[in-house]
């Protein structure tokens, strides 16, 4: 288990309990620590349960960005059968921070679009961190016009740091790229959703978030810029990133009261690293709710709908 700063109280508990029972297992069975190990974890939990209670801006950015919360591939993978990756933009190459390809949700047959992260040195590297080049938009355009051809729904899911500034990526296109994914999402004539499953950064996640249905897990963050960003541009300081995470107002429960998002998802407690199963099926079942919704809706009907909820945008909320 990787800990958190604010979770060091926690790790100490957790540690200890560990210990306890570890002596127990190279011992002669003559020490009983059970009773006080069970009592560490009764301590543990408690002390869990209220630091999730109050958890702040940049606290739940840090939770957003824990390395063992699930990834796209592992919602991939425990949700979708029959996945068949699809590779390239036809243009330049392939981008492994963008994973898609055509699936089977609930048995009935998608397209299903993500950001892979990666979940260790070597896959991370591989997958640039999750922060896609314009060969990665371009990709994610090419599988939504198939899916508008053959009228299958789309399903994003969403977790960038942003798109990736680098320099070649930048005389590549970049922001024509996902100016053109962003369009894309509006023009497609099929059910569009999408999760934002742990950082959804600026248009890199804007260009496969513009759906009829968005949804947050709890502990997600979802915002224009990076905190450490914002306070480097207008602080000149990256070190104000929690002033800059309590401005942006990137929470989940936060952007459903400006309606930007439609639903959050509930986390178990201590976040979706700690029981990824159990996270993973709650998406599941999110999907599967915001699917029905719209299993109706004929393709201009869906079109609509998805240009109306962006063009009201503003209207509620900070801004009303």
């Amino acid at each position: 288990m990787v800990y958190l700063d604010f979770e060091k109280p926690l790790a100490d508990i957790e540690g200890k309990a560990e210990e306890l029972r570890a002596m127990a297992r190279k011992g002669d069975g003559t020490l009983d620590v059970e009773k006080e190990a069970a009592a560490l974890d009764r301590k543990s939990s408690d002390l869990l349960r209220d630091l999730y209670k109050t958890l702040d801006p940049w606290r739940k950015t840090q939770v957003a960005r824990h390395p063992d919360r699930p990834h796209c591939s592992d919602y991939i993978q425990a949700l979708f059968t029959e996945y068949t990756p699809l590779a390239g933009d036809r243009a330049f190459g392939d981008d492994h921070a963008v994973m898609g390809g055509l699936a089977r949700f609930n048995d009935a047959p998608c397209v299903v679009i993500g950001h892979e992260k990666g979940n260790d040195t070597k896959s991370r590297i591989h997958h640039n961190f999750g922060m896609a080049r314009p060969e990665g938009y371009r990709k994610a355009i090419r599988l939504m016009d198939m899916a508008h051809r053959f009228g299958l729904p789309v399903i994003t899911l969403v977790d960038t740091p942003g798109a990736y500034p680098g320099k070649g990526a930048e005389e590549r296109g970049q922001s024509e790229a996902i100016a053109r994914c962003t369009m894309k999402c509006l023009e497609i004539g099929v059910p569009l959703v999408s999760v934002i499953i742990g950082e959804g950064g600026s248009g890199g996640a804007v260009a496969f978030a513009t759906a009829n249905r968005i949804a947050m897990l709890e502990h997600s963050i979802y915002s224009v810029i990076s905190p450490e960003g914002c306070a480097s541009i207008l602080w000149k300081d990256a070190e104000k990133m929690r002033d800059a995470a309590e401005a942006l107002r990137l929470t989940a429960q936060d952007l459903k009261k400006l309606a930007v998002i439609d639903r959050i998802i509930a986390e178990p407690l201590g976040g979706a690293q700690r029981a990824p199963d159990e996270a993973i099926a709650a998406v599941g079942a999110e999907i599967t709710a915001m699917l029905a919704e719209m299993s109706d809706m004929k393709p201009d009907q869906l079109i609509k709908d998805r240009r109306a909820k962006f063009l009201a945008m503003g209207s509620k909320g900070l801004a009303a």
